[in-house]
């Protein structure tokens, strides 16, 4: 007999393991659609179902999809990638859902809207800041509180970068709610008169809510489109022509930006949070 639903939420109030912890990862497995422990210690976050597909395809292994992510995880190179949609809330929901893993490394791989003249689309822009213009941050911490990028993993970031002898710009970008905003002067003339270098929806939100959990989260956006520039907004063609050229770098760049946080925690580097301090020794003299 089917259990009334009144009856399995008085059950759940009355028992004493439901936490946080355990809501969260009860969560994740729910929207996801695999086990918690599936996850590895260094995780890919992304916009694009098409970068799971392009991870998994290459590695020959299983993608997973649930009520909303879809994820895959390369045990043999501790690394899983999860796409979480679009958007501030889900950005908020997916650190405070992953925070409750033992993740000790994360990058966010998105792409972004360049706001100067100069920049190409297939360049990166690495944020070390996010304007905080899409409201959810707000649930975390006041507005005086800046969203700012973790520094152990902006530094792995742009060593990777300059090691690859990668074509990157650095600056602070607006993260916004607003999806059609290309053609609304007003809100033009706003993003103009901030002077941020990108356009996003996300990392404000992701900055603020990983400080908030002590989740060490950093990020590398890719260039897709010159919004400002006529004719620079994104079309469907031209999003074709940005996962077809530019989608296996930027998921590459992940990879080796991880490997390398990694080994920085080891060596006691300092930025990373507490959460992830003493995973080695420091080097010897």
């Amino acid at each position: 007999m089917q259990q009334n639903p009144l009856e399995v939420q008085q059950s759940l109030e009355s028992d004493p393991t439901i936490g946080e912890d355990h809501f969260a990862k009860d969560t994740l497995e729910r929207y996801s659609g695999c086990a918690v422990s599936e996850f590895c210690s260094n995780l890919i976050l992304t916009n694009f179902p098409r970068y799971v597909e392009c991870f998994a395809n290459k590695r020959k292994i299983p993608i997973y999809e649930g009520a909303m992510f879809k994820v895959a995880h390369a045990k043999e190179e501790d690394i899983s990638i999860l796409d979480f949609k679009i958007g501030s809330p889900a950005a908020a929901l997916v650190v405070d859902l992953c925070s409750f893993l033992p993740v000790k490394a994360s990058i966010l791989l998105g792409m972004c809207g360049g706001l100067r003249r100069r920049y190409k689309v297939g360049e990166y822009l690495v944020p070390v800041a996010s304007i905080r213009g899409e409201g959810t941050s707000s649930f975390y911490f006041p507005p005086e509180v800046p969203a700012l990028a973790n520094f152990l993993m902006q530094r792995a970031v742009t060593e990777t970068l300059d090691d690859e002898h990668s074509i990157y710009h650095i600056g602070i970008t607006f993260t916004g709610n607003m999806r059609f905003w290309e053609f609304n002067e007003e809100f033009k003339d706003r993003i103009k008169f901030s002077k941020a270098q990108a356009y996003e929806m996300e990392c404000a939100t992701l900055f603020i809510a990983s400080y908030k959990r002590k989740f060490t989260l950093g990020a590398l956006l890719l260039i897709s489109d010159l919004p400002l520039n006529r004719n620079g907004v994104k079309t469907k063609n031209s999003s074709e022509y940005v996962f077809q050229n530019f989608m296996e770098d930027h998921l590459k760049k992940g990879e080796n930006i991880l490997i390398r946080a990694r080994k920085m925690q080891e060596n006691l580097i300092k930025g990373a949070y507490h959460r992830n301090i003493g995973m080695g020794k420091k080097p010897q003299k």
